[in-house]
């Protein structure tokens, strides 16, 4: 089994990575998750690196087989103390040690034309080193990765020379192949007698002789490039049991139905003998990551490891809900005897964990429990305080649910998928980063991923770099969010890059223009769970997010100067937006039933677009906030989204409240929008919930990001500073959109450097008293009371404090 040591310590932290510990080694070898050995590594930082050549190896040409773990042992010396650079890649999941030390995992998903490679380097000793890795090839193409051929690829630099490694390799036994899938999305679950695996393999000390030259490959990818994210991080949560006792088998087989044997255990056993003990752990919310236990065991005691979001009548279902077919969340492993550390290679993701010991109760005894959680995010560099608790809770929950969406993707659920889903990357998931932290290198290189796995026409894919799927929706919002990711960033050179990916982009949808509408036909149209269409060939929702596309290439174009693009595409908006107003003229808007009729999800963008005349926005916001009142959880007794099946017109979700609110907030409705969050987000905070759950019906996943619209709506409105980098470094736009709260303190970070802004408000009589203090001079346009054009500059480690009238409903809107 491997077996991994660790620490005490905090998370590593990967921008400095210089923090020195000391680790211990016990009779198995343990590894340390922060990434240093006392005997051997000095320091280990992060650092980009030039391209360079694939060098692939595997245990054998032409593998034909599926689910089954190589090791690999790779040999290099040292004549001094120096720093070293390793390149890892890999087709699979792999994890690897250096000197015996747990040193890295991967691969970071990519697609197969354009394979990214982790670089770490790393201050070595003198002498020889012994790199090791363990690969599991899964043989299927999963949510994270297409099915590529097999190979390793681990090389060592110094001084930007490659140095010479001779590596080994060995079939690892002991693992059954193929005994379950995970789902038919994810991997396989580990089935391993380990007592068939060469003990402490990846230590230095071992003898490695009889293992067999691994052999070169050429795998069908792309020259590999430097990664362009950092690294993915870990945290260790040290586990304390929320409930235990006896356990026996009641069901079938050992292999007859792997997941329903576990859940039909008796854990009470007042009516047979004990065979073993149960644990059962509350992560506190959900996590991806492993279990790491050390047990005292018998030779041939059982080890099963089974993870959910949620307890299903009180224990561990090992059982993923929609997850597209059968599931099992659960691993398995049979102990070699003695003092042991049992830890899955390939992560999962729940917040209950269940552990089954199948073995004379008396003999068994638990050592360490731990959980290693896998995350790109450590705790939040923003932050907000609103003095009501159930506001900041729903804040804190966004952050969380965000922080759990994160590895080498944003995914839009850790548990059931692990999918970065275009629709994912540019919507909710953006805004909540940019408002919690500086690092949004995830966004750019998903936007980038969703453009390389591109349709032959040009269609960005709504799913990549695994299980490729398009979505002409997604695709639509793809071309706002790139420009949304400038003005967040000010990357000029990422619009650049991008540019000719958009064109192709939005030229996919042109063959199904029809009389100034966009018909069906370019891809799934996916507008909100739920969601009921319109009567006619063109989805006016859909019209409006290809509008929404068209309105962000038009300023993209003239971004770049790109006059000829500028005109094709005003003269294309032009025709969309006037058929839009059209559609909405035919509707004769004359009595609140007939607007109504026009549909909360079409009423919210035409108000977000500037479609509603400004004497019928009243009568449009009035609408959409009826049809809200009218559904769950605002109203109990109102129909629920209960699966994916449903189309109803009775029905809100969280996720589209990224679009519907802000044009509500911006019009004067945040004391409305605040009852909202209370109300209908309070809900999904009951019964203990600490990530959100995808819809307003908790038989979906528990935990989904993209349900988190309060977090970034709050921070960006209640202080009331909206970045326009576009502009220029530090520029934002003002606009405070307090409600009826009396004070409001937060944090912002600064994305352009290490630092943040810190802002906070308190109503003075009529006028708020408006205090900020900033790491970096701020160029603030259209503060109240000032020029019409005017840019406040606001200087760095100053207080600066400004008195603002309390804007009206009406002031809301003109800002």
């Amino acid at each position: 089994m491997n077996s991994i040591a660790r620490s005490e310590s905090t998370p590593w932290d990967r921008q400095t990575g210089n923090r020195l510990l000391n680790v211990s080694r016990n009779l198995v070898l343990r590894t340390s998750f922060c990434l240093l050995l006392a005997g051997g590594f000095l320091a280990i930082y992060t650092d980009s690196v030039h391209a360079g050549e694939l060098n692939a190896i595997w245990i054998e040409a032409d593998a034909t087989d599926q689910d089954y773990y190589v090791a690999f042992r790779g040999h290099f010396t040292l004549d001094e103390e120096m720093d070293v650079e390793i390149r890892t890649l890999g087709a699979s999941w792999f994890v690897a040690w250096m000197d015996g030390q747990y040193f890295t995992e991967g691969p970071i998903r990519f697609s197969a034309n354009h394979p990214q490679y982790e670089s770490k380097r790393i201050r070595l000793n003198a002498g020889q080193h012994i790199i090791a890795a363990q690969v599991h090839h899964v043989g299927e193409e999963t949510r994270m990765m297409p099915n590529l051929p097999p190979f390793f690829s681990c090389y060592v630099y110094v001084n930007g020379q490659q140095r010479p490694v001779d590596w080994k390799a060995f079939r690892l036994p002991g693992y059954q192949q193929c005994v379950r899938r995970i789902s038919p999305i994810l991997g396989w679950i580990e089935w391993c007698d380990t007592r068939q695996l060469p003990a402490d393999w990846q230590s230095c000390a071992f003898d490695d002789s009889t293992w067999t030259e691994p052999v070169p490959v050429k795998p069908s990818i792309g020259k590999p490039a430097p990664s362009t994210i950092g690294l993915v991080q870990h945290f260790e949560h040290k586990l304390q049991p929320m409930g235990q006792g006896p356990l026996a088998n009641t069901y079938g087989y050992e292999r007859d139905d792997i997941p329903a044997r576990f859940f039909l255990r008796d854990q009470k056993c007042d009516q047979v003998p004990s065979q073993g003990l149960w644990r059962r752990y509350d992560l506190g919310r959900v996590r991806l990551g492993y279990p790491d236990f050390t047990f005292d065991l018998p030779d041939g005691a059982i080890v099963q490891f089974a993870i959910a979001e949620t307890l299903s009548h009180g224990r561990v279902a090992p059982y993923i809900n929609l997850s597209t077919g059968p599931s099992c969340n659960l691993d398995h492993y049979v102990a070699r005897g003695g003092r042991q550390t049992f830890r899955p290679l390939t992560p999962k993701s729940g917040r209950y964990l269940e552990v089954h010991v199948l073995v004379d109760p008396d003999s068994i005894r638990f050592v360490e429990e731990r959980f290693i959680e896998r995350g790109y995010h450590g705790q939040p560099e923003g932050d907000l305080q609103t003095g009501d608790p159930l506001l900041d809770r729903i804040w804190l929950t966004g952050v969380e649910t965000y922080r759990a969406c994160t590895e080498d993707a944003l995914v839009d659920n850790p548990t059931r998928e692990r999918g970065q889903w275009t629709g994912e990357v540019v919507s909710v998931g953006m805004d909540i980063a940019s408002v919690t932290y500086r690092d949004l290198r995830l966004f750019r290189r998903g936007l980038i991923q969703a453009a390389e796995c591109a349709r032959e026409d040009g269609l960005v894919a709504g799913l990549s770099p695994g299980n490729i799927l398009y979505m002409a929706t997604f695709a639509c919002q793809w071309v706002p969010a790139c420009v949304h990711y400038y003005e967040l960033t000010g990357d000029r050179a990422f619009l650049e890059e991008m540019y000719p990916a958009a064109l192709r982009n939005l030229g996919a949808f042109e063959p199904f223009i029809k009389e100034n509408a966009l018909e069906d036909g370019a891809g799934w149209i996916f507008i909100d769970w739920g969601y009921v269409r319109n009567e006619g060939p063109a989805d006016m929702a859909y019209n409006m997010h290809f509008l929404a596309a068209l309105e962000a290439i038009i300023r993209w174009s003239d971004i770049l100067g790109q006059s000829d693009a500028l005109a094709r595409f005003e003269k294309m908006a032009g025709d969309i937006r006037s058929n839009i107003k059209g559609w909405l003229t035919s509707q004769r808007l004359n009595s609140p039933e007939d607007w109504d009729k026009v549909g909360y999800h079409r009423l919210a963008l035409a108000l977000s677009l500037g479609l509603i005349e400004s004497s019928q926005e009243s009568a449009c916001i009035e609408a959409v906030k009826r049809h809200m009142m009218r559904c769950f959880p605002n109203a109990p007794d109102a129909p629920r989204l209960a699966d994916p099946t449903c189309e109803n017109p009775q029905l809100i979700t969280p996720y589209f409240a990224h679009f519907a609110f802000p044009p509500l907030i911006e019009r004067g409705e945040m004391d409305y929008i605040l009852n909202q969050y209370r109300t209908c987000w309070g809900w999904a905070l009951g019964e203990d919930r600490t990530t959100w759950v995808e819809v307003f019906d908790t038989r979906w996943s528990h935990c989904h990001h993209w349900a988190g619209a309060p977090t970034w709506q709050l921070s960006r409105y209640l202080l009331g500073l909206h970045p326009r980098f576009d502009l220029g470094m530090n520029h934002f736009h003002f606009n405070l959109c307090p409600g009826s709260l009396r004070q409001v303190r937060g944090t912002l970070p600064l994305t352009t450097k290490d630092g943040s802004i810190r802002i906070e408000w308190e109503r003075q009589g009529e006028a708020l008293r408006y205090t900020l203090l900033t790491d970096a001079p701020l160029h603030i346009h259209n503060l109240p009371g000032e020029k019409a054009g005017h840019i406040r500059t606001v200087s760095a480690n100053q207080r600066h404090e400004i008195s603002i009238p309390v804007p009206s409903k009406s002031e809301n809107a003109a800002q």
